[in-house]
């Protein structure tokens, strides 16, 4: 039995004890000894009130050394200098206290004295009732970060994974910081589905849980298929308050779990296309202006994800075993997502005639032209904001050479590859070159 349930039912007992006559309060006394395992003189006296476990119980130890007054008074200087912990307001009160006496008043010696004697633990006792929680942000701002409560509750998953059906994604962001995370730039939302393969992204300004919501959204909207689980890493993104509501304050519930920390093949599937289906496709420089994230969104929706899902046929693994120093992989017969989607058993007829009217609409020629333009575009615009930048630096007086990497440099910021696929090294360059080639040193030995 809990503390709390010990406190009403001892209360329901004392109430009934004094409406009962001998025979009855004796019947009582017995049922509380047998619940509580207590004495029979320490039952009498807590049915009398003299000892109790409920509202009216006498708090044990000494009694508190603060009142009303100096509760307000901590109380206000707390919230004001942004809720610090005990031991850094106790620190606090007497650079703040002359400040509250110019807006609220003088503090007689003797309170000053007990104000500025308070321990940190007994601050912390005093402001604990006053910190928000999760459910009621309202009351004020929130201490501690909420990924660590939300750790808590959602599930590790990690090992070999097997779906019969669509609609487990795996998710993950990709930065397009150009190797710097210094100010505003676009980033990735990256959507895997387990059994198809199929995948989703939406260009996103900045890694907010808000801004992932609004992708997911966004991504949920033109999924042939509804989302059933949601597998995330731990990243501040994913495990925050927003995603919180977004995902289990649904009437469809979704299974919500996460990966290990620092273990990326955990997440081997949307790793994967975070390099095939964003980085062979962008590069990995900086898109650091906002017209960008229309422009890759529409690259996105119209012209990459449809050529990848419906036209590009992808390998499942189907069994690796280890032989000595190997390890022999065994791949079923490549199948694009939308032809794993319309041999799956659980996919309705009504998705199914869906996607073959869609594909039926789309021409893979037409769609891989329209990526190369809309890069074209998209690197074109990523081009000038930089040759704009460096002519920003020559007329402060800096030139390209001379510049040093300062607070706000980006190192990387064009992309390196304006198109889908990457023309190839030529094969003079990839062999070591001949010992004649090579510039020999002489040295002289003594």
């Amino acid at each position: 039995m809990s503390h709390v349930s010990k406190k009403e039912y001892l209360e329901s007992c004392r109430q009934r004890y004094l409406s009962r006559n001998r025979m009855g309060r004796s019947a009582m006394i017995d049922e509380v000894i047998d619940t509580f395992g207590w004495d029979r003189k320490h039952a009498i006296k807590a049915l009398n009130g003299k000892v109790t476990h409920g509202n009216k119980a006498r708090k044990r130890g000494s009694k508190s050394t603060h009142g009303e007054e100096e509760r307000a008074v901590i109380v206000y200087l707390w919230k004001h200098s942004e809720q610090p912990c005990g031991v850094r307001l106790k620190e606090t009160l007497p650079l703040w206290l002359k400040s509250y006496e110019r807006r609220q008043g003088e503090i007689d010696a003797a309170m000053r004295t007990r104000l500025l004697d308070y321990s940190p633990r007994t601050l912390e006792r005093i402001t604990q009732p006053y910190r928000a929680t999760s459910e009621a942000r309202w009351k004020g701002r929130k201490t501690g970060r909420a990924s660590n409560r939300i750790k808590k509750f959602v599930p590790i998953r990690c090992g070999p994974q097997e779906f019969d059906e669509p609609g487990w994604m795996e998710a993950d962001t990709v930065s397009h910081g150009g190797g710097s995370s210094s100010g505003a730039f676009l980033w990735s939302l990256t959507l895997t589905d387990f059994h198809s393969g199929w995948t989703e992204l939406a260009a996103l300004w900045g890694n907010s849980g808000g801004e992932v919501r609004v992708g997911l959204e966004r991504i949920e909207k033109r999924m042939p298929f509804p989302m059933q689980g949601f597998d995330c890493d731990n990243g501040s993104e994913f495990l925050n308050e927003v995603l919180e509501s977004y995902l289990l304050k649904r009437k469809r519930s979704i299974e919500w779990t996460r990966s290990r920390a620092y273990k990326k093949n955990d997440q081997a599937h949307v790793e994967q296309k975070n390099f095939t289906h964003v980085r062979q496709l962008l590069g990995y420089g900086r898109f650091g202006d906002l017209d960008l994230k229309i422009m890759v969104d529409e690259l996105y929706e119209k012209a990459w994800l449809p050529m990848r899902n419906y036209f590009t046929p992808v390998m499942k693994l189907v069994s690796k075993e280890r032989i000595g120093g190997k390890v022999r992989k065994k791949y079923d017969k490549p199948a694009s997502p939308c032809d794993r989607l319309l041999a799956c058993e659980k996919v309705s007829e009504v998705v199914k005639a869906s996607l073959r009217l869609k594909r039926s609409e789309l021409d893979p020629l037409d769609l891989a032209e329209e990526v190369e333009r809309r890069l074209g575009e998209i690197f074109r615009l990523v081009e000038r904001i930089e040759e704009d930048r460096w002519e920003e630096m020559e007329r402060a007086g800096e030139s390209r050479g001379e510049f040093s990497a300062g607070v706000d440099f980006v190192a990387a910021s064009v992309a390196p590859a304006p198109y889908a696929s990457t023309t190839s090294t030529p094969t003079e360059k990839l062999v070591k070159t001949s010992s004649n080639n090579q510039k020999t040193t002489n040295r002289r030995v003594s």
